[in-house]
């Protein structure tokens, strides 16, 4: 069974060399790693692992704490192998079939960005509604998001960003960033987490910009 592991790492070398040695001796196998972020002396790296069947979870978290420095943030089951040239891949595709580009993107960005589902949202006035969504997204009636318009990418938090209660079930992580103006939004949710980073952050507001671009938004 294939795992998504997320982790805090030391950023020096030898470090995922101890990892897999950690992991090969629990009977893992590392597939592939994605570098989420690097800051000063700590990088995050997503890794992707396959284990035995009927193995728990704990083995890897217990396997990759072993080793000094390193935090598991998460761990959750995942299908595929990282794929570093996935966006790429996404923007061709919305290329080649502008007419339904912004279907193309809402059912691309979950894969990129490791989440549940996704959606287009747009404001107008007091009530807003969907442009385009994701296999698995929460159904909500349209209403009013008070946070929008957007000037930025943002980390949607429960305590301060009203949205549809369905939204956060499941502990899901939700992020926000402009597309094609402040009125419109993707909004990502990532249900049971991580937490979305600055990094992922900056990463959907970029993308944003180029299929903005692409389809003459």
């Amino acid at each position: 069974m294939s795992f998504l592991i997320r982790v805090q790492v030391p950023d020096r070398p030898g470090m995922l060399g101890a990892m897999a040695t950690a992991l090969g001796h629990a009977g893992v196998d590392i597939l592939g790693l994605d570098v989420v972020e690097r800051a000063g002396d700590v990088a995050v790296d997503d890794l992707t692992v396959e284990m035995p069947i009927g193995r728990p979870p704990d083995v890897l978290i217990t396997a990759v704490e072993s080793i000094p420095g390193v935090r598991v943030e998460s761990v959750r089951p995942h299908s595929g192998k990282l794929d570093t040239h996935r966006e790429l891949e996404l923007i061709e595709q919305i290329s080649a079939d502008p007419k339904h580009g912004l279907q193309i993107f809402a059912e691309g960005i979950p894969r990129i960005f490791r989440a549940g589902w996704a959606f287009v949202v747009i404001q107008e006035g007091s009530r807003a509604y969907r442009l385009a969504e994701s296999q698995a997204s929460p159904e909500t009636r349209a209403g009013t998001l008070p946070w929008l318009p957007l000037t930025k990418p943002i980390v949607l938090d429960q305590s301060v960003h009203w949205a549809p209660e369905p939204w956060f079930e499941l502990d899901t992580e939700l992020a926000a960033s402009p597309f094609s103006g402040p009125d419109k939004a993707l909004i990502v949710g990532r249900p049971g987490g991580p937490a979305f980073r600055s990094s992922e952050l900056a990463r959907l507001a970029h993308l944003g910009g180029i299929v903005t671009t692409i389809l003459g938004e």
